[in-house]
């Protein structure tokens, strides 16, 4: 966890490191809209065995271009987005089936937590390729903070009411739990594809995941999870346009 730390702080200063850097001077500033496809999930300890939970986000995106440096294009991006977000859990008997109530054998025991927060991510972005017109591929990673904004639970489990057959799992407190910490933080990594054209934009296409740093519940030994994270799959489409561009003939 040390490490993990010393990371989320190294890249949260990266961004700055990297404008004192000495390259081609940019100043370019865009902004624009994200949206995409977010698979996630809670790493709990004790284990809740789960699937990927399908949710949507979007958002507003700054990007500022500081420099070029050798041939990587140097920016720093931020972002604002709201995101639906949690985990869905698999119910199953110890033979890996799907369990029902006795008078209910139609539907299966499923539940599911959805969780919306907004997120804030500030990332070190470099880039290679073409600026103003043609392709570029880039990659770009660093800190983000989330702040919890609701929650929804989607389930047809009746408390007290035993299924037909016992459940493998028997892990069931975060069922009953509200989110606890309403503050979370973590690292966001990604890369992806910038499509430039002049007069028009650029229209980006990323795949990111996150790693969660914080617990949605409390981890003390008096708590009953030891551990409860995010691990989050996106896939992202992006518009930006430019407010500010760097007055040089050169920028291909």
């Amino acid at each position: 966890m040390k490490k993990l730390l010393l990371l989320f702080y190294l890249f949260a200063l990266f961004p700055f490191l990297a404008m004192a850097q000495v390259g081609e001077y940019r100043t370019d500033f865009a902004v624009g809209v994200n949206g995409g496809y977010m698979m996630s999930n809670v790493s709990f300890t004790p284990s809740v065995p789960q699937k990927m939970l399908g949710g949507m986000t979007a958002g507003l995106t700054f990007r500022y271009t500081c420099e070029k440096y050798f041939k990587s294009v140097c920016a720093i991006v931020a972002e604002v987005n709201i995101a639906q977000t949690g985990w869905v859990e698999k119910i199953e008997s110890m033979e890996g089936q799907p369990l029902y109530y006795a008078d209910d054998p139609d539907n299966a025991l499923h539940y599911e937590r959805k969780i919306t927060y907004l997120q804030i991510p500030l990332m070190a972005r470099l880039g290679w390729g073409r600026e103003r017109k043609g392709v570029q591929g880039f990659f770009q990673i660093g800190p983000q903070i989330v702040f919890f904004l609701k929650e929804k639970t989607n389930t047809n489990i009746v408390p007290g009411i035993a299924p037909t057959e016992p459940r493998a799992s028997a892990v069931v407190a975060q069922e009953t739990m509200p989110v606890e910490k309403k503050f979370d933080y973590g690292i966001v990594g990604g890369a992806g594809i910038e499509f430039s054209m002049p007069k028009v934009g650029h229209f980006l296409l990323e795949g990111r995941y996150y790693y969660g740093l914080g617990n949605i519940y409390g981890n003390t030994k008096s708590d009953y999870f030891g551990k409860s994270n995010f691990g989050q799959i996106v896939i992202k489409a992006t518009y930006l346009f430019d407010l500010v561009k760097t007055k040089n003939d050169k920028i291909k």
